[in-house]
């Protein structure tokens, strides 16, 4: 075989291949392994192993019921037909990604009210459009998966009863659901999983009736200053503070003709349509509360001024964020999930964060939004990460969750590349708006009494640095902590990062504690990183490759784990997925989801025993490589319709007229 060419991973000869031989290898493995179980397996089981397309949208072939996937191994023919020999890599997002709905994999519902057993209580009567006869659900519900339940075994109690799709483990006579008293007594009054929204508060947010009277202190003392300075703002070209309801006791009447504008000024030039939608967006979220509370708000009290009355918690008061030299694993958008944060954690990831949560979403109570913020039990250190790109909806939301969630940190994503955050001046983009910045630090400063830090990358343009003014900035502002990618938002993950810049930029912080991030795969990365003068090092992408790497780091030695040893953590993946989003199809569905973006990842680790030199890079494409054994070779494969494959092994045969594409373009071969 040709030696590797730049930019891919340097494999020992011995193991190099083709991707004709690779692919006709894994073909004929399954269609031996699929002749074994001939006899065990269904017919929608081993239609699905004879795929050997990714699948992704499907389109009719001239007119007949037969489906073909775009992606097929003849759809690879045309198009490379089609185009030039030479084309680049596909990169970006594949949006408009088909979205499978629990309508799409199960039609006929059980009521809720049947499965918890109290069908005589169905919160929908007469109007429910679920089945309430077990009888005919479980003639149409799919097969088992399995004969041992996960949540039945660890807590005694599987809240999905019947719909559960490994319910033979736990149903009784009549598909009465049973119960192991010793072990629910052992998990009662000990809660799993943190920060859950209740209806209660998701009513009042819904309703506009949460007050949010530190916030509004703060925000009426930046409406008096703005109005103030609106010429000297105007010349330099920022947008300055919205005009604000300012407290509890303004009147419906008033909050319908709130303006968004500045306190005596037309609209800044610089604020795009989008930054203005937003903007009346948070105008909406500051409805004024109740009559009743607004009574409260404007009662005068009379007596003795306690402590608490006039004097605010301090900077060095709050509690500190003492994370020196720990492992940090980064926030990460959809495969930053709680299950996959628990596999992190064991294997030795000090830091987690959630993922990236919308301020506006969460501020109106939606149940998606909040559920980026909940916290498992076994997450010892825990933050949550805002995005917003105004100070007064990420003031109210920072002083919303102060109040509802447990939290050890509130962290700022100013790093977020993609357009739709950016275009709405959230992100990136708020690097470039420094009045917007300074206000949501000092904001949400003021409402926290947890440390807050915040999220930047090396600036927007590739060759215009800008974190080197920011951070002293940020500092004076009042964060705890900021965290440094090495790569400008042009960049986006392309390129290296670059560590001489994160040092520089790490003695400008001091104090302040300063965390890089960026191409961080081995210990030896990580070695080089901490050399550097940082503080600790974030671990993004290369958690998501291979999440024992925090394992490598603490112990400093590079691990040539097995093909079964990866396929272990993946079974712990799906227990956590199951326990997290549910045993029954809905929650089998989204597990299978998560797990097949994960592995969009996963597929890029190459086992340290066939590298021709250690440690792999993060950047270096892995070749076409035949693995040790059957496993490990299909667990390279970056073919969709082989991680679905690998998903099939363990949660069962996918549901009819399934289709999945990765995230990222560059994350599957087309």
């Amino acid at each position: 075989m040709e030696a590797a060419g730049a930019g891919v991973a340097p494999i020992r000869a011995l193991y190099l291949t083709s991707k004709e031989q690779f692919h006709a290898y894994l073909k004929a493995e399954r269609e031996s392994r699929n002749q074994e179980n001939s006899q065990d397996e269904g017919e929608q089981a081993s239609a699905s192993n004879e795929q050997t397309e990714p699948p992704a949208k499907q389109m009719k072939l001239d007119g007949d019921d037969q489906v073909r996937k775009p992606g097929s191994q003849e759809e690879v023919v045309k198009e490379e037909g089609e185009k030039p020999q030479g084309r680049k890599r596909a990169r970006g997002q594949n949006k408009s990604r088909p979205c499978m709905k629990p309508n799409h994999y199960e039609k006929d519902r059980l009521c809720p009210s049947v499965i918890q057993e109290c069908a005589e209580k169905c919160f929908f009567g007469s109007r429910c459009r679920f089945l309430h006869d077990v009888g005919e659900y479980m003639a149409v519900k799919p097969s088992d998966l399995g004969d041992s339940c996960v949540l039945f075994k660890t807590f005694g109690k599987c809240i999905y009863g019947v719909t559960c799709r490994f319910a033979s483990s736990h149903l009784g006579e009549d598909y009465r659901n049973v119960i192991n008293e010793d072990l629910v007594k052992q998990w009662e009054g000990k809660p799993l999983v943190k920060n859950s929204l209740s209806k209660e508060l998701q009513q009042q947010l819904r309703k506009k009736k949460v007050c949010f009277d530190k916030s509004n202190e703060y925000l009426s003392h930046l409406g008096k200053t703005s109005g103030a300075g609106n010429m000297r703002n105007k010349a330099a070209g920022n947008s300055t503070g919205e005009k604000l309801v300012t407290n509890c006791t303004a009147s419906k009447e008033d909050a319908e003709d709130v303006d968004v504008k500045p306190l005596g000024e037309e609209e800044p030039e610089d604020v795009s349509g989008s930054e203005k939608r937003e903007a009346a967006g948070s105008a909406a979220v500051q409805s004024p509360c109740l009559e009743d509370a607004s009574k409260d708000s404007i009662l005068r009290t009379t007596g003795p001024v306690t402590d608490e009355d006039v004097i605010k918690l301090r900077t060095c008061e709050k509690k500190r964020l003492d994370i020196q030299g720990k492992l940090y694993l980064a926030p990460l958008t959809t495969c930053g999930n709680l299950p996959f944060r628990r596999i992190c954690k064991r294997f030795g990831a000090d830091v987690t964060c959630g993922e990236m949560a919308v301020c506006t979403n969460l501020l109106q109570g939606q149940s998606s939004e909040w559920a980026l913020l909940k916290r498992h039990y076994t997450e010892d250190i825990f933050g949550v990460q805002l995005e917003g790109a105004f100070p007064d909806t990420m003031t109210r939301c920072a002083e919303l969750l102060n109040q509802t969630i447990e939290m050890d940190f509130v962290d700022i994503n100013v790093g977020c590349p993609i357009d739709l955050v950016y275009k709405k001046g959230g992100g990136c983009a708020l690097m470039n708006r420094s009045n917007k910045f300074e206000q949501i630090v000092r904001g949400m400063n003021s409402v926290l009494d947890v440390p807050l830090t915040v999220k930047i990358r090396t600036g927007v343009q590739e060759k215009v640095n800008l974190a080197h003014k920011v951070i002293p900035n940020i500092r004076k502002w009042g964060a705890s902590m900021v965290t440094l990618h090495g790569r400008s938002r042009e960049q986006r993950y392309t390129k290296v990062a670059d560590w001489e810049y994160i040092a520089e930029c790490a003695k400008l912080a001091s104090p302040m504690p300063l965390f890089g991030n960026g191409d961080i795969l081995s210990y030896e990365d990580a070695n080089r990183a901490m050399q550097t003068g940082v503080s600790g090092v974030m671990i993004a992408r290369g958690a998501l490759i291979k999440p024992w790497i925090f394992t490598e780091v603490k112990e400093q030695r590079h691990w040539d784990i097995s093909s079964s040893e990866r396929f272990d953590i993946l079974k712990d993946f799906t227990n956590y997925g199951l326990e997290h989003w549910g045993s029954d199809t809905q929650g089998v569905e989204k597990t299978r989801k998560f797990m097949l973006e994960w592995l969009s990842f996963l597929c890029r680790y190459i086992p340290t025993g066939l590298l021709e030199h250690l440690p792999q890079k993060i950047n270096e494409r892995p070749p076409y490589y035949m693995g040790r054994d059957y496993l490990e070779t299909l667990m390279a494969s970056q073919n969709v319709d082989d991680w679905i494959k690998i998903s099939e092994m363990l949660l069962g045969p996918v549901p009819t007229n399934f289709t999945f594409l990765p995230k990222h373009k560059a994350n599957s071969y087309r």
